[in-house]
């Protein structure tokens, strides 16, 4: 739950296991639930920290930004607790390759490869209603369930593969979620959207398949951007995750 502590920006974010601070109950002037599911990486447990004086901030203009989840808005910003340590399953470097290859900085000719910074600029447009961004979570829904970037979708990559969907669900997709035109036979991609593009780091397959796939179908390379850092590196930040919202 988080609770909202006196007139300040005061958070404090505990797991279902653990007391909450007695000390806190005087102060207490309002409850907001967090939806089911939610899980914070600036989850510090017993940790009470102040929006408006952050110790670890993204960057020193930035400490945090806002993100829809579900029917609520979660604060998105870095671990506060000196003390946290990246988790399991992020915390291995020995996997088999293949699969788990190292991929290239450069996924394919005019896709912009970005960063943490680029990818939290994207989300706050589309928290401030910027329809024609969508962050996608590119991997299988096992991986979603542990934890996703704030905002993002899942598309998982088997979606857009023609070897595991069929023609008409792949140009639905595009169609319905990508803002493609079919006319003809022929796709037209004058009004598709700005595509953001993740999942589990550089040692993952699985959004560089979505890319490949989707310029396979023409899609403009200008408007697919790659964040090949994906999970690994955002929990290495210790930014903000979230359990998939419920419907």
């Amino acid at each position: 739950m988080l609770l909202l502590l006196g007139d300040r920006n005061w958070f404090r974010v505990r797991r279902s296991h653990r007391r909450v601070d007695p000390r806190a109950a005087g102060s207490l002037v309002g409850l907001v639930a967090l939806l089911p599911g939610v899980a914070l990486a600036a989850d510090t447990s017993e940790d009470v920290f102040d929006l408006d004086s952050l110790s670890v901030r993204i960057t020193e203009a930035l400490p945090y930004i806002e993100m829809p989840h579900g029917d609520e808005r979660i604060p998105v910003l870095r671990y506060q607790d000196p003390s946290h340590r990246i988790e399991a399953p992020f915390d291995r470097t020995n996997r088999p390759c293949p699969p788990y290859c190292v991929q290239p900085m450069r996924i394919a000719p005019g896709v912009e490869t970005i960063g943490e910074l680029e990818v939290l600029g994207y989300m706050r447009r589309i928290a401030a209603g910027d329809s024609d961004l969508l962050l996608i979570d590119s991997r299988t829904a096992d991986w979603v369930a542990r934890g996703t970037i704030p905002g993002a979708i899942n598309i998982p990559y088997h979606r857009l593969d023609p070897a595991h969907a069929s023609a008409e669900a792949i140009a639905e997709l595009l169609q319905l979620e990508f803002g493609a035109a079919s006319a003809d036979g022929l796709w037209n991609f004058e009004g598709a959207k700005t595509l953001v593009l993740f999942c589990n780091g550089a040692w993952c397959g699985q959004s560089p398949t979505n890319i490949k796939a989707l310029l396979s179908y023409g899609y403009p390379a200008d408007r697919i951007k790659w964040y090949r850092g994906g999970m690994q590196a955002w929990e290495a930040l210790g930014l903000t995750t979230v359990k998939p919202a419920r419907d």
